[in-house]
């Protein structure tokens, strides 16, 4: 994302992968539909519960697109059914497929009730797939072998994600008899893009695809002009105007305190840090990461910003200091705890790594992001860290070229059909989605 506090690392996709981040930042919200900062709700399970749920895995191909003895190589891959409400073939029922993104297909599961409820209603079978490198979906015998570098790596993108879903799609049609049932896949965030893109690669297979919050326009070629922490900000200031000018001065103040011969022992006591700090970027990107994840996932189980902003706008024991105010937005966060983990947004999981590997997006904070101090995205920056990183460069126009979104409203009139994108205003990745607006809804349904 950008040069200053961002999500992911850098990273590149050897054929394809969907979008660009700087090596120089830890992690914003990941694209994914579960939080990783915050802990979440336990699930209660249900009429769905595990019961239902029937774990396979399918003998997947490593390399779909070339013809050497390497690409032969094969991996297990996991998928999951749920069957209890398939009307079955005969009735030539649908199958509801959703593809997984960046993160174990278990953390799905109880995430998408939209789907569920619609397997129920259309008497459908639910299919889940997971994406390959991640979960139990691991090529080269362990996740250590798959992360290892480039060579591994590089099977890591989104090119063969989607004909491993076509593989497995079709596997499971013959398995279940289902040859005249409708497929629609169905996607969230990256997860989204990979779903609208399953229709306009797979015509064949899936007849329509549901892309929720998918970002499509996030790319070098197509970014927005107002981006991810423009809503970030936007979202804050209409929350509550003293929080958004609280947290706004407070970075100056982080860089004022650290200044001094032992700021950096002053700001870890401040911020009850688990280790002591080495620099100052490594707790605003810690806040930076608890904002961004805090608007993208709110309402998800709470007003995670109005928590925030209650806690900026009205310390405990009427503390005013601005780093006071921002630490018990920390404690409000994450509730009171002895310490608090900056490793949180620095050490990371192998989830983090692989996607840390297919992650380009041109995202930074720019002069009109005004909650942030200005560092707008550097492509040379971020193309060199990945030349040291591994030794191989991003190409950031060649996604737009393979999926073709340069013109995304003329490709999708002309090629598109049957694809819903639903996107939330107040969702940061909004800002790369596709949407009409009312007069181009009025004259899409005219034509």
């Amino acid at each position: 994302m950008s040069l200053p506090f961002t999500i992911l690392l850098p990273l590149v996709f050897s054929i394809l992968s969907p979008y660009f981040v700087s090596l120089t930042h830890s992690k914003v919200a990941r694209l994914g539909i579960s939080p990783t900062m915050r802990p979440t709700e336990t699930v209660d399970a249900s009429a769905d519960d595990n019961s239902d749920l029937k774990f396979f895995y399918y003998d997947q191909n490593l390399d779909h697109f070339t013809f050497t003895p390497e690409s032969y190589q094969t991996f297990q891959q996991r998928y999951i059914i749920n069957a209890k409400h398939w009307a079955g073939s005969k009735a030539n029922a649908p199958i509801l497929a959703f593809l997984g993104e960046e993160a174990s297909i278990e953390a799905d599961l109880y995430d998408v009730g939209f789907f569920q409820d619609s397997g129920r209603r259309l008497k459908a079978l639910l299919v889940y797939i997971e994406h390959r490198y991640y979960g139990k979906s691991v090529p080269f015998g362990s996740a250590e072998e798959a992360l290892k570098n480039a060579s591994t790596l590089g099977y890591l993108n989104a090119a063969q994600a989607l004909a491993d879903y076509a593989a497995i799609l079709m596997h499971v049609k013959e398995k279940y008899s289902g040859k005249h049932s409708p497929i629609i896949v169905v996607g969230a965030s990256y997860g989204g893009m990979l779903a609208a893109w399953f229709r306009l690669k797979y015509p064949h297979i899936a007849l329509g695809a549901l892309a929720s919050s998918a970002p499509l326009l996030y790319f070098e070629d197509t970014r927005p002009k107002f981006g991810y922490y423009h809503i970030i900000t936007k979202v804050f200031k209409e929350t509550s105007e003293r929080c958004y000018k609280t947290i706004r001065k407070s970075w100056e103040e982080i860089d004022r305190v650290a200044a001094k011969s032992n700021g950096l022992l002053i700001l870890s006591k401040k911020f009850k840090t688990c280790a002591p700090l080495s620099r100052s970027f490594d707790i605003k990107d810690f806040l930076d990461s608890i904002y961004a994840e805090s608007v993208q996932f709110n309402g998800n189980p709470g007003d995670w910003v109005a928590t925030l902003c209650n806690a900026i706008n009205n310390p405990p024991n009427r503390k005013n200091h601005v780093l006071d105010r921002i630490f018990a937005g920390v404690v409000a966060y994450f509730g009171n705890q002895s310490c608090y983990d900056t490793d949180l947004v620095i050490q990371p999981s192998n989830n983090a790594i692989a996607w840390s590997w297919q992650a380009l997006m041109p995202i930074g904070h720019d002069k009109h992001d005004t909650m942030f101090q200005t560092a707008p995205f550097n492509m040379t920056s971020f193309t060199d860290d990945c030349k040291s990183k591994y030794g191989v460069s991003p190409r950031p126009h060649w996604i737009a070229i393979y999926f073709g979104i340069q013109d995304v409203r003329l490709i999708l009139r002309r090629f598109g059909s049957n694809i819903i994108f639903s996107n939330g205003l107040a969702d940061p990745y909004s800002v790369g989605g596709y949407t009409l607006s009312r007069p181009q809804l009025e004259e899409k349904r005219r034509s």
